[in-house]
């Protein structure tokens, strides 16, 4: 075979620069795809190394090594064995930084709570004594106009108090870095006092509570994939008789098993499951260091200035 006959393998073209260019196909598949492979490996790495991340910090605290100073500090910072903090920054804990809705919070809770367990001695979650035992309350029981109107406004209260809480701690960066666990179980405990909310509304079996609850359940036809209206419900065989809706009111219609399943989430369950992400909720705020606030200030007669 002569040197003209034999075939002659393209060499990688140059550019300006004088680097060559990949030619084929495959190099430069493996060029593009270069830097999405370099970050897929430093996930993989960090997901192996997972201990170490900002967010498996904030939820998770590691334990102090063994030395007199840290077995102190493990005494002082756990909450069971050290309730209140061994100190506090003075400037956090003023009203006008964080307006005490927090406490207020907790305060309309436990209100809500005794008012609540006084009006299940007068109440039944049944069609046709629902609103009859409202009227009794308001006519006849001592105090009963009282005791369900401090139910109801401090209801509507906690929903208010709770949305400034959170407005502030917004606003004052309190959801940052080591808290961002805690922001994620304070905007849980919010939609659990919506709901509480919302399930107390149907309980005297009223206009007003008949209406809220047809309303707001009928947009829940419209969520993904769990309601028949809602996107890609269709495809996992939702109907008007099995999806979210149909869950919820225990039917098609409000009537009495919507009463009762409200009744249930009202006074058993979702009071319940609060409870615990509260409680969770104050052990994370003792464990981040207290509530946070600004750089502390120093006042004049603690300032110490050099001698001449």
């Amino acid at each position: 075979m002569n040197d003209d006959e034999k075939s002659v393998t393209p060499e990688p073209e140059s550019d300006e620069s004088g680097s060559q260019r990949p030619t084929s196909l495959i190099d430069r598949l493996k060029k593009g795809l270069s830097p999405f492979i370099a970050k897929g490996k430093k996930d993989l790495r960090a997901a192996k190394d997972y201990k170490r991340t900002q967010v498996w910090k904030s939820v998770f605290r590691h334990k102090l090594d063994e030395t007199p100073r840290n077995r102190a500090l493990a005494v002082l910072t756990n909450v069971f064995l050290h309730l209140q903090p061994a100190k506090v920054n003075r400037d956090a804990i003023r009203f006008g930084f964080t307006w005490g809705m927090g406490g207020i919070t907790l305060y309309l809770f436990i209100v809500l709570t005794i008012t609540g367990v006084f009006l299940m001695f007068y109440y039944h979650p049944t069609k046709g004594q629902a609103y009859l035992d409202i009227m009794y309350l308001h006519n006849d029981v001592p105090f009963g106009g009282l005791l369900r109107n401090m139910h109801r406004w401090g209801a509507h209260l906690m929903i208010i108090t709770v949305w400034l809480h959170m407005f502030r701690v917004f606003l004052t960066g309190s959801y940052k870095t080591p808290r961002e666990f805690n922001w994620s179980i304070g905007v849980i405990l919010l939609v659990l006092t919506l709901l509480l909310s919302f399930t107390g509304y149907l309980l005297p079996d009223d206009q007003l509570g008949f209406w809220a609850v047809t309303v707001g359940t009928n947009m829940a036809r419209a969520t993904p994939l769990l309601g028949h209206e809602g996107p890609f419900g269709s495809l996992l065989g939702m109907t008007a008789y099995n999806d979210v809706r149909f869950a919820l009111l225990g039917g098609s219609i409000v009537d009495a098993n919507a009463l009762l399943r409200a009744y249930i989430w009202h006074c058993i369950a979702i009071p319940l499951i609060l409870a615990v992400f509260l409680t969770v909720h104050f052990w994370r705020v003792r464990k981040d260091g207290s509530i946070s606030g600004p750089a502390p200030v120093m006042l004049e007669s603690e300032m110490k200035f050099p001698r001449k």
